[in-house]
């Protein structure tokens, strides 16, 4: 029997520090699945010093990127561009990641372009920095900052990108902010048992979370963040069933408040599980 056909609603660019936080390579594997965006171009951040020494994690995410990937048999996908290993500068820097980023912005096609970030946003700064016409090629989809200005690790990661982006009045910025992404939550019983049973994403994925370092003062309690896959509501879903609010300002500027968190887990378990 031939699933439903879903008409194609966007194309993205997806960037994280994916040797992080291993929610991120579950958004990752969420989008690369979901039919109704097109990938086009991959890039990887650096990563906060509390998951270990900063140097080589952005090439380390970007290795753990298109590992996954080839576990789903997504090889069209697998070319994943590193960015630097340290934060923002201020000064010109042509990273791959970076010019990832602007060819993506650059090229034509029919769908709107979303750069979803689900970390810090050195690789969007150092883009825009280098070429700045491309802010008008793109929305901003970012997992990040607080409604409430409280810290927050994406953020905080590197304050300097963050300012430098957001402050800029030609982007259209869509925010996650903590007090949103935080609502996608999984318990740890559901999490290791859904991952473990779906095939080999999942068993990759499930060995990522159970061999994950963090620092000593770090302890788990009984539910996960999946906080970076809040953007499917607005990649590979629909924001019908979640809330935002929007200024009347041009270009847009939206910040969700409440994220349908059932939909968007839901949803990735199952084709995590039709893939096989």
């Amino acid at each position: 029997m031939n699933m439903i056909n879903v008409e194609p609603r966007c194309r993205i660019i997806l960037d994280n520090d994916w040797a992080g936080d291993p929610d991120g390579l579950i958004g990752l594997t969420h989008h690369a699945l979901s039919p109704a965006n097109r990938i086009i171009a991959i890039t990887s951040s650096l990563t906060n010093p509390m998951f270990g020494c900063p140097e080589g994690m952005a090439q380390g995410g970007a290795d753990l990127a298109e590992d996954l990937l080839r576990v789903l048999k997504l090889p069209e996908l697998a070319s994943v561009h590193a960015g630097p290993d340290s934060p923002f500068t201020g000064q010109r820097r042509n990273t791959a990641a970076a010019r990832a980023i602007i060819d993506a912005a650059n090229a034509e096609g029919q769908l709107p372009l979303l750069l979803v970030c689900a970390g810090p946003l050195t690789n969007i700064a150092d883009a825009l920095l280098l070429e700045p016409d491309i802010a008008t090629c793109f929305t901003l989809v970012w997992v990040g900052g607080s409604a409430a200005n409280e810290g927050e690790y994406n953020f905080d990661t590197d304050p300097a990108a963050a300012q430098f982006v957001l402050g800029n009045q030609q982007l259209a910025v869509w925010q996650f902010p903590l007090e949103t992404y935080r609502q996608v939550a999984i318990s740890v019983a559901e999490l290791d048992y859904s991952l473990s049973t779906a095939g080999a994403g999942g068993a990759w994925l499930w060995q990522r979370f159970n061999s994950l370092k963090v620092p000593d003062f770090v302890h788990f309690g009984p539910l996960w963040c999946l906080g970076d896959s809040a953007p499917l509501v607005v990649t590979g879903l629909d924001d019908v069933t979640s809330r935002f609010d929007e200024t009347r300002d041009s270009p847009s500027r939206r910040t969700y408040t409440d994220v349908d968190s059932r939909l968007v887990i839901a949803d990735f378990f199952a084709r995590l599980r039709m893939q096989g």
